[in-house]
């Protein structure tokens, strides 16, 4: 079963609403997801870079950390009162209007 955005947060606020220590500061999510990011860096790298992984790393993936990623993000939002999709949605908007015709469209005859 697909879930909304908004019912990934509320899943993601009631995991975390389970302990005392609650989110973390803004200053610490973001400081999580930096590096998050260079988790999944490691990953891309590992799999279409020139650098293998070696044979004592633990196996992930790009999936799991894109999913760490999305998690993180969530409690960030969360944790600021955001609503994802009404994000998602003014970003889209900024796409579709101000950045149109920024790339080459494909031919969609």
């Amino acid at each position: 079963m697909e879930k909304s955005m908004a019912e990934m947060q509320r899943e993601v606020d009631r995991y975390i609403s389970q302990f005392k220590e609650g989110y973390f500061s803004p200053l610490s999510m973001l400081a999580r997801m930096s590096e998050e990011v260079g988790e999944l860096a490691r990953e891309v790298n590992h799999q279409f870079g020139e650098k293998p992984k070696k044979p004592s790393e633990a196996e992930n993936s790009i999936e799991l950390e894109l999913g760490d990623i999305l998690f993180i993000t969530m409690c960030f939002a969360n944790s600021l009162g955001i609503d994802l999709t009404e994000a998602h949605n003014k970003v889209m908007h900024k796409f579709n209007t101000r950045d149109k015709d920024r790339w080459t469209k494909k031919d969609t005859d």
